[in-house]
């Protein structure tokens, strides 16, 4: 029996000095070499903290481009999905009310035209980004309330439209947060 116990410690202490403190070193090591030191981008305007590029922000005035919805109500603490399957009733009435709500604010789209990322929520509750399409679909509202040309807005989101990683690893996005940063200066 002694024969197994001591190799069993040993394993459990060289662990338990490489995961808690090798490991985590290495790790913080890597966070300080990138943007943000670790502690992500935050994005800023006049010098005041605005938000985080990497965390979804709740836009549900109509002069803004809305955001993504969130299971969460935008809060990181909670980062999580709804876990409510495309079956269940609750889930499926939820994303009526959202269509219901997108179509009263954006007069003139068609059901069919909204897409799907604007009436539910992503895995983590937090997507900053969305489609250029889910973009593009909520100008007519925009330049309606700011008086602003489509074509400028359309331009704006072309702009601040970022291609996928190493031009083959996921979609074309638009982070919300800078495209509405953006949307205010253009005044």
């Amino acid at each position: 029996m002694r024969q197994h116990i001591l190799p069993a410690l040993r394993l459990t202490a060289v662990t338990i000095v490489f995961f808690c403190g090798i490991y985590t070193i290495f790790i913080l090591a890597i966070a300080q070499a990138a943007p943000g030191k670790g502690r992500g981008e935050t994005v800023t305007v006049n010098g005041k903290v605005v938000g985080f590029a990497l965390e979804g922000q709740n836009f549900n005035q109509d002069k803004y481009f809305w955001s993504r919805p969130s299971a969460v109500s935008y809060n990181a603490a909670g980062s999580a999905g709804s876990n409510k399957g495309p079956t269940n009733p609750d889930y499926l009435k939820q994303v009526q009310d959202r269509i219901d709500t997108f179509l009263v604010h954006n007069p003139g789209i068609k059901k069919a035209e909204i897409p799907s990322e604007l009436v539910t929520a992503s895995g983590s509750g937090l997507d900053p980004d969305l489609s250029p399409s889910g973009a593009k679909v909520q100008v007519k509202r925009i330049a309606a309330i700011r008086r602003i040309d489509e074509k400028v807005l359309i331009k704006l989101i072309d702009q601040h439209t970022d291609a996928p990683f190493l031009g083959i690893f996921g979609p074309n996005k638009v982070n919300v947060l800078k495209l509405n940063i953006a949307l205010d200066e253009l005044k």
